[in-house]
């Protein structure tokens, strides 16, 4: 059973701690305490990268961030010095799914896909963090935050609401949504794409909070928009909407609309209370849209926390040069673009090495190869990257401690000593 107590201690948290500031929920602490259940589990991954992550909004100017395919993506961006992982849906339909499927970014995969690469990714920093652990060395903190894209929730509140549990049980820190209609969500860089109602958005934005409430973490949300290039939406009966609607529509019976900034600034503004960050998807990496939104928002929510998405669609070399390039983040983080990250990081690296290796070792053999892995020996170095040992790296030393440790020292068959990494790196 649950008290009195319960429900005004849940309360009195969201009334006074900074974590809840400028956050709005249409239900009360009651009605969360009620639908907890009598057991609480507690998600310490992904409470711990909530937690980290606010504190770095909080006092970091911003955030840097690459999507990850998978868990050793996750492993060498932390190794490397990034301080949060990005779970991207776009990724996750390319090659990183349940229906062991190649899609577009369409939502045509199992929902659960995203949370089992969530899990794939903490349990790779797992293995990290017991290696550094057992080898008391050195001093990663591997647990970094994890944001992980929801897409539009594939399907209704309930739906939207059980996906964004799943991803806080396997260790998410922050999740984003868009308001794109789930049953034909796009990329948010191809054509097509139907909003749905404003109101509609921030009842899946609710959905989320209330998931992540009934956990009792404080998961970041992030609401996303494409009113900047959609021209469509299912409905006109919102009145942030109707400005915006032509008169038309299309064969299959949606509303007509013109999109832009103007539109996404709006819409932005009507679902800010419910989100801890908004991101708008843009077509260009225009400094010029970024600060219109970025004011047109503030001016209603001062200080409002903002994500860009310095997404691979773009061809940055065309749009911005050298000078440009080398400040763009430090021009968007003075705007309040507080999140940044390269959504598809994982794909074009694992592509484009894979290719460039695969092309140099179909004409030239093993010489190619050992070019590659002189590159690995410089890498490791001049900057500490591990996994050229590729036997420690995922853990052997690991287990061999384990297998010795059972057999109390006696264990003949432990699998590094002799091993010709150990003979040769």
């Amino acid at each position: 059973m649950y008290t009195e107590e319960d429900v005004k201690k849940l309360a009195n948290e969201w009334k006074t701690s900074p974590r809840w500031k400028g956050i709005k929920r249409d239900y009360g602490a009651e009605e969360v305490v009620r639908l907890r259940g009598s057991l609480h589990i507690d998600f310490p991954v992904a409470r711990m990268g909530a937690e980290k992550l606010w504190k770095m909004l909080s006092e970091e100017s911003f955030i840097r961030s690459l999507g990850a395919m998978t868990g050793l993506q996750a492993v060498q961006q932390v190794q490397a010095g990034l301080k949060a992982i990005y779970v991207s849906g776009w990724q996750i339909a390319a090659d990183a799914n349940d229906a062991l499927q190649t899609y577009p970014d369409q939502s045509l995969y199992p929902y659960m896909s995203a949370p089992h690469l969530i899990r794939r990714i903490v349990n790779a920093l797992r293995r990290a963090d017991q290696i550094q652990h057992m080898e008391n060395t050195s001093h990663i903190d591997w647990y970094v935050p994890i944001i992980a894209d929801a897409e539009a929730g594939f399907g209704g509140p309930l739906n939207a609401f059980e996906l964004v549990k799943a991803m806080i049980e396997a260790g998410a820190s922050a999740i984003h949504l868009e308001d794109q209609l789930s049953s034909l969500k796009k990329c948010g860089h191809m054509g097509g794409k139907v909003l749905v109602g404003v109101s509609d958005f921030i009842e899946k934005l609710t959905t989320a909070r209330l998931a992540a409430d009934i956990k009792g973490i404080p998961t970041l949300i992030i609401a996303r928009t494409d009113a900047h290039s959609a021209h469509m939406i299912r409905s006109d009966y919102h009145e942030i909407d109707k400005p915006f609607l032509t008169g038309e529509r299309s064969p299959e019976g949606y509303f007509k609309l013109d999109g832009g900034i103007p539109y996404a600034i709006e819409r932005s503004i009507a679902c800010a209370p419910y989100a801890d960050l908004i991101w708008c998807e843009t077509s260009t990496p225009d400094l010029g849209e970024a600060k219109e939104f970025a004011q047109g928002v503030h001016e209603k929510y001062p200080g409002k926390w903002l994500a860009y998405n310095c997404s691979p669609s773009f061809n940055w070399k065309a749009n911005l040069s050298d000078k440009e390039l080398h400040n763009f983040q430090e021009k968007l983080a003075k705007m309040g673009y507080k999140f940044q990250f390269v959504t598809l990081a994982g794909f074009h690296t694992l592509n484009a090495s894979m290719f460039e290796l695969a092309k140099g070792y179909s004409k030239r053999g093993m010489e190619a190869y050992s070019e590659f892995q002189q590159h690995e020996f410089a890498l490791q170095h001049e900057h500490g990257f591990s996994a050229i040992k590729h036997q420690q790296f995922v853990g052997t030393g690991y287990y061999d401690e384990v297998q010795k440790t059972i057999g109390q020292g006696t264990s003949s068959t432990v699998a590094l000593a002799g091993s010709t990494e150990e003979e040769q790196f």
